[in-house]
């Protein structure tokens, strides 16, 4: 990865990706490009079926594309071995979900520092502690998940996905299993995140509220970027969504 801020985080170039073979082939993604700029927060969105969560996987060296390229910086992701993929997940990737991913036989503190472990980073004890006072959780580093409520298993997730410093975040639907206060809560935080430490987010929701804190929307269906849209309001993406219902 270079230190160059004009090169974007990631660029895909003419991936596509199909699922079976011959006349069960299935086309989830069909010719996308696209540039994630460094700091920015990209929000996917789409119906279902229509390839955001293929291309999430793309993106976050999880699902080599059937033919096109990844890269994140000057690194061709699918051009690394899987131990050197795995490294730079571990290193400069971080990752929500929409069902925390947790683990139950660790507590909060244990499931924060995992990614770091596994990467052999240490943490320093000072800026876990200033990580976990940022996202409130502090109180309850010594509870297992099951004791939490589900908004603040998200926010220990946040954590766990920050902990090794990573330059992207990709949040798979974050906050598809929150009540309507807990998932507003996530997404501040997700926007803050982007804005005091410089890191790119890239998630995939059908949260309309998203649209809100998001740089930049993507409009996919049928595996291709219909719309790519800027500073958008919940009203412009609503209205593009309905064009093609309407067509």
């Amino acid at each position: 990865m270079t230190g160059n801020p004009q090169l974007p985080v990631l660029r895909t170039d003419a991936i596509s990706v199909t699922f079976g073979k011959r006349d069960a082939a299935v086309a989830a993604l069909d010719g996308v490009d696209l540039a994630i700029a460094p700091a920015s927060f990209t929000v996917i969105m789409g119906p279902s079926g229509s390839g955001k969560t293929t291309l999430l996987s793309c993106l976050s060296g999880l699902l080599a594309p059937t033919s096109g390229t990844v890269h994140y910086g000057d690194t061709s992701l699918y051009a690394l071995s899987d131990p050197e993929l795995s490294r730079l997940r571990l290193e400069q990737f971080g990752f929500v979900f929409q069902e925390y991913g947790l683990l139950e036989s660790l507590s909060a503190r244990g499931n924060i520092l995992l990614p770091a472990r596994a990467a052999g980073k240490r943490v320093d004890r000072t800026r876990l502690a200033a990580l976990c006072d940022d996202l409130g959780i502090t109180r309850y580093l010594d509870m297992r998940p099951d004791e939490l409520s589900g908004g603040t298993q998200q926010r220990v997730a946040c954590a766990r996905a920050l902990i090794a410093e990573p330059r992207v975040i990709f949040a798979d639907e974050p906050t598809g299993a929150l009540d309507t206060h807990n998932a507003g809560l996530i997404r501040q935080l997700l926007r803050r995140i982007v804005d005091e430490r410089d890191i790119s987010i890239v998630a995939v929701t059908h949260d309309p509220q998203f649209v809100e804190y998001a740089d930049r929307v993507l409009l996919i269906r049928d595996g291709r970027i219909e719309h790519d849209l800027v500073d958008a309001t919940v009203e412009q993406v609503v209205a593009h969504s309905q064009q093609r219902v309407a067509v």
